[in-house]
């Protein structure tokens, strides 16, 4: 039997950071962890996501098909309160129903925001509001009283804009609409002393007065100078018309 000969050094030495054999006995005291460097796949998501995508997917994007599956972000206007969405400010309205009922200016409403702020659910829900008045007995009347308030208004803005008055059509529309409130204050009076003549005649050019002067005030401006008459008795023919079609004189 030979004697061993001297021990050759391995071929390959492991170092720093290899894989080296340990026996059973030193391998019970060691312990350690394998890091793996940090791999994302982005397959058009954001952020450098990993995403998951199905076979269907993968095809469509595949054939410039995948503007189908991209989802758009919710868009915070789309969110908007129905009365923001149809531009209704309750306030406002309310508050231009006072300037028209009050239109005395020692009661310090800023009575011009009717004009210079026009608006059209108001208007509207004042001229509804008038036909419901007037549904009693003629409700053919409905219709036609929405009809004169347009294209009276109509006529009252081009007879403005003839006599060199700066006023739009949509701000005509919304103080005619406005002043029919005092014709709908005056309204349940008339039930009650209806069967008075006299007194009945009187509240009737009260409330005439009182509509065709908060829509005068407004319309009728410093611009028209001399003018101003060839205004205000138009306004005011309208307001009797108005009237008579709630009375069905």
């Amino acid at each position: 039997m030979q004697p061993p000969g001297p021990q050759q050094p391995p071929l390959y030495a492991p170092g720093n950071g290899d894989f080296t054999f340990v026996s059973s006995a030193e391998a019970e005291d060691l312990s350690g962890s394998i890091a793996s460097p940090d791999v994302k796949l982005n397959l058009g998501g954001g952020g450098g996501e990993f995403i998951k995508e199905s076979t269907a997917t993968t095809f469509l994007r595949q054939r410039g098909y995948g503007w189908l599956l991209e989802v758009e972000d919710d868009d915070p206007e789309d969110n908007k309160p129905l009365l923001e969405e149809l531009d209704i400010d309750l306030k406002d309205i309310y508050y231009k129903i006072r300037c028209v009922l009050m239109p005395m200016p020692s009661l310090g409403f800023n009575r011009q925001v009717v004009r210079d702020n026009p608006d059209f659910w108001g208007p509207l829900a004042v001229v509804l509001f008038f036909s419901m008045v007037s549904l009693y007995g003629q409700f053919k009347v409905v219709s036609w009283i929405i009809t004169i308030w347009i294209f009276g208004s109509l006529t009252i803005f081009l007879l403005a804009r003839v006599l060199g008055g700066e006023v739009a059509y949509g701000q005509v529309l919304g103080v005619i609409g406005y002043s029919l409130l005092p014709l709908i204050v005056i309204a349940p009076v008339l039930l009650v002393v209806g069967s008075f003549e006299a007194v009945s005649t009187l509240i009737k050019l009260f409330g005439v007065f009182w509509a065709a002067y908060s829509a005068a005030s407004l319309l009728v401006g410093e611009e028209f100078k001399t003018k101003k008459p060839l205004l205000i008795y138009p306004i005011f023919l309208l307001y009797i018309y108005f009237l008579s079609l709630y009375t069905g004189v």
